[in-house]
């Protein structure tokens, strides 16, 4: 894994945990850390979350074999 793809996923992690803090406790992170939903610096933080999310999409499609992933090997006995 890459270190751009490390660091879209360290940031998906956030955007999940500020998405289960909104939804369980309807307290916005982000918002309240850079003044408010509204706020520029809060859309940009929003936007580069984003971003990093489909950054992490393409680990979907990604063959075993580039991701480092291996079967592991059985023997037939």
């Amino acid at each position: 894994m890459s270190v751009l793809q490390r660091i879209a996923l360290f940031l998906t992690i956030i955007g999940a945990i500020n998405w289960g803090l909104i939804g369980f406790f309807q307290f916005d992170l982000v918002a309240a850390i850079f003044g408010g939903q509204n706020a520029t610096l809060a859309r940009i933080i929003y936007g580069i979350i984003g971003i990093a999310g489909l950054i992490n999409l393409a680990i979907l499609f990604k063959p075993a074999e580039e991701l480092g992933r291996t079967e592991p090997k059985t023997s037939r006995t």
